[in-house]
């Protein structure tokens, strides 16, 4: 990979900056107009969330079979059921997630990490595989819900049948 230097260097901010990146992300949720479930839970909760998959991008950016790191990560972390157990809606963790992404490039760029057009070409090149790593994400936390929705919903049905 080309501009794998550019990358393990937004990496490494991204993990050594986790946290402040995370608050930075979780001022914007709990103020945003479209995720106003994330308005009422607590920063002890909601922090530590994004600041667990900050700490975690560089290993799964990284590996050989990203889905399949993706999918062992958020298993392992319990991301899917941690949200779905705040009850926040499947909509908003989405957004929630897009905006992490964008979190990390918002601090990036106020360190003027991109100083000239290379950097700028390398950062544009390299974001390609962040996207993927976030789509991924979406698409297995989409999945889970979907299970635990299920499971709710064949849980709260055998206890009307009792």
């Amino acid at each position: 990979m080309e501009c794998r230097f550019l990358v393990e260097i937004l990496l490494d901010l991204s993990r050594g900056h986790s946290n402040i990146i995370a608050e930075n992300w979780y001022k914007a949720m709990s103020t945003n107009s479209r995720t106003p479930s994330f308005h009422i839970l607590p920063k002890q909760k909601l922090v530590p969330l994004a600041v667990s998959f900050l700490d975690n991008l560089k290993r799964i950016y990284f590996a050989d079979n990203l889905y399949q790191e993706i999918m062992n990560y958020l298993d392992r972390c319990g991301y899917a059921e941690e949200s779905f157990a705040l009850n926040i809606p499947l909509v908003e963790n989405i957004y929630g997630l897009i905006m992490l992404r964008r979190h990390i490039w918002l601090y990036a760029n106020t360190l003027a990490m991109f100083n000239t057009s290379l950097d700028l070409y390398q950062a544009v090149e390299c974001i390609n595989r962040t996207i993927l790593i976030f789509d991924y994400t979406i698409y297995i936390v989409t999945q889970k819900y979907a299970e635990l929705s299920e499971q709710k919903s064949s849980a709260v049905l055998k206890t009307k049948t009792k």
